[in-house]
């Protein structure tokens, strides 16, 4: 009985985080900036398969960086909404 072996990788598989998770969370604070963040977090597992672990960490830092943008983003706007709402409400006007 003879079984096909494959050795594992020589330089071992590189793990790259894709940031899927923080690029969807920032969809709800600011869409414009998420959806290239989602589309780079999509292509970090696709590259790492493909060999090309310096293209999937470039991809990786982009998704990531267009995620905490959004994110920042939207709690900035948030926070801006929030004081004028208290600004209104102390001055009577609404």
């Amino acid at each position: 009985m003879s079984q096909n072996w494959t050795p594992p990788p020589a330089g071992g598989s590189a793990t790259v985080p894709n940031y899927m998770v923080l690029a969807i969370i920032s969809i709800f604070c600011c869409w414009p900036l998420a959806i290239p963040a989602i589309i780079f977090a999509a292509q970090v597992n696709n590259k790492v398969a493909a060999g090309d672990v310096a293209g999937a960490q470039d991809s990786s830092k982009k998704a990531k960086m267009f995620s905490f943008i959004a994110i920042g983003l939207g709690v900035l706007l948030i926070l801006i909404s929030v004081i004028m709402m208290m600004i209104l409400r102390l001055t009577g006007i609404w």
